[in-house]
């Protein structure tokens, strides 16, 4: 079991989650009382660190058998 290939994967769904979850909140003008739409992009933002570092990190790691 390739811990970094999991790793990845995690990584690239909570970006995928943060992404959806933060053009939502900017969208709707906020998610009411946690964040407001402007503030909406930092979530959208550590998302797509989340999502493309989880993306590198499958791409570059090499399968061990």
């Amino acid at each position: 079991m390739n811990m970094k290939r999991t790793f990845g994967a995690i990584l690239t769904i909570l970006g995928i989650i943060g992404i959806i979850w933060g053009a939502y909140a900017f969208v709707m003008g906020g998610d009411g009382a946690a964040i407001g739409q402007y503030t909406a992009a930092v979530p959208f933002v550590v998302g797509l660190i989340f999502f493309f570092a989880g993306i590198n990190l499958v791409k570059t790691t090499k399968d061990q058998t």
